[in-house]
């Protein structure tokens, strides 16, 4: 027993002294990062923070069915579901990967019957023969040079960059609902406008009538309301596909099938979130793309270590013992014992280029992953600059279109003033009518405008801008 003993001493040595691993240990790429953005003051570098807890940003519309419609969607939405059951996947892979730095330990038994014959002068003979055998073996791949290590590192940044891609998906699927919520407000608004308009509208195509039978009116104006009328109850009926599509929309994003939801009616629109004059950096570097995109490097870089052990040997370790005989009697007794130990070193000598080949894919991909996470940081730039000069755009220009609305009104009650009067036409009524509505929808439209660049703004930093927790960091 003494030299299976120093065998394993040895081979244990060797493991414990390989405490290098091939390839190059991962460095961040390195990136051209401004120091602010143009359009909001405040913005400094800082480390990525995508593990901090993002917290119920959709809550900041202060809209009880919104916030239970997201709740409902992050339990039900079924993109979410394939996403988390990917998650899972690659959490198996990082621990298949650990599971290969422990020793493999196999049993078999066997039982069989043989037989062999020989004849001579025409007489024929046979013999048959028994045999049993009972064994226990164990494996164990040496990680000498940092195979087993680098592709426990790739594994482990694949499962890190499949949680993100989770946290990505939960992100633009809550960023979804909340848009196409506070669009179907927007219609209902619309829809409370149009149905207020088409009251007084029939109220003057009423007294339009009535003049015209007293001889006050001509016939002209009395058509002129009824196109009104007409046109603007056109206008009323499109928005009802426009909101059964956003509704049906919805369902599918908690879960339902379109015919089984429905969202009732009722006045108001959500809050607009204000948004701070600055805000840290850190909150972009929540976003999980940017953060999956980084980890896809770090699982490439892995790669390449994998990809160079190849030209080195592989170093196991085997043991083998059991119990064989020819007799089912006194199969298990110490005669019938054997054994086997001691270490197995393989090297591939000739592939004809595969293992070079192996390695430029490697790298390759590793520039691949480089060059797409550069991409990402600044598409996701080009996303909060996007935004932040949209919302600022749109905030000026609902200023000046709520102006627009305040005189559009009075010039509506003044030029019915005058239409009683008798010193303006009917049709200077209908022009002036015309454009009052259009500039309250347009007013409307610009709110919904806003409220969809503010979601866009939550989706672009990474969920939300609560800067707390970002300053106890």
């Amino acid at each position: 027993m003494n030299a299976p003993f120093r065998l394993l001493t040895l081979a244990l040595l060797v493991g414990s002294l390989s405490a290098c691993a091939l390839g190059p240990d991962y460095q961040r790429p390195e990136l051209d990062i401004p120091e602010q953005y143009r359009q909001v003051q405040g913005w400094k570098p800082a480390a990525p923070a995508d593990a901090l807890e993002r917290g119920a940003w959709w809550s900041r519309y202060d809209d009880w069915e919104l916030d239970a419609l997201v709740e409902r969607l992050n339990v039900s939405n079924q993109n979410l579901a394939a996403a988390e059951a990917q998650y899972r996947q690659a959490r198996a892979l990082v621990r298949g990967a650990r599971a290969a730095f422990y020793p493999t330990v196999s049993a078999g038994v066997e039982a069989g019957r043989s037989s062999s014959g020989s004849g001579s002068q025409g007489v024929t003979s046979s013999s048959r023969q028994d045999s049993y055998d009972a064994n226990l073996g164990l494996n164990w791949q040496l990680d000498l040079w940092g195979r087993l290590r680098r592709t426990l590192e790739s594994e482990r940044a694949n499962a890190q960059a499949s949680q993100a891609d989770l946290a990505a998906a939960r992100l633009s699927l809550q960023a979804e609902l909340v848009q196409n919520y506070l669009q179907l407000r927007v219609l209902d608004e619309q829809r409370r406008l149009l149905d207020a308009t088409l009251e007084g509208y029939q109220r003057s195509l009423t007294l339009t009538e009535n003049q015209y039978r007293a001889g006050i009116a001509p016939k002209s104006d009395v058509s002129q309301a009824l196109t009104q009328l007409k046109s603007t109850q056109a206008q009323a009926v499109d928005l009802e596909w426009q909101r059964a599509q956003l509704e049906h929309a919805i369902a599918v994003l908690i879960g339902l099938p379109p015919a089984k939801f429905s969202i009732s009616v009722r006045q108001g629109v959500p809050q607009l979130p204000d948004v701070p004059p600055a805000l840290p950096s850190q909150l972009l570097e929540r976003r999980p793309d940017v953060a999956s995109a980084e980890r896809s490097v770090i699982a490439a870089n892995a790669g390449i270590g994998v990809a160079r052990t190849a030209w080195f040997p592989d170093l196991s370790l085997s043991a083998l013992g059991g119990y064989r005989g020819s007799s089912f009697a006194d199969w298990i007794s110490l005669p019938n014992r054997y054994w086997s130990l001691g270490p197995a070193l393989a090297l591939e000598l000739f592939d004809g280029g595969a293992r070079r080949a192996e390695l430029e894919r490697a790298e390759a991909a590793y520039d691949q992953t480089v060059a797409q996470y550069r991409q990402t940081v600044l598409d996701a730039f080009r996303e909060v600059e996007d935004a932040l000069v949209e919302l600022s755009v749109l905030e000026r220009e609902q200023q000046l279109q709520q102006e627009a609305v305040a005189a559009a009104r009075e010039s509506l009650r003044l030029i019915g003033n005058q239409y009683r009067a008798g010193t303006v036409d009917f049709n200077s009524v209908v022009i002036v009518q015309a454009a009052a509505l259009n500039n309250e929808r347009s007013a409307l439209t610009l709110l919904g405008n806003r409220l969809r660049a503010s979601v866009q703004l939550v989706a672009a930093l990474g969920g939300g801008w609560e800067t707390r927790e970002l300053a106890e960091q």
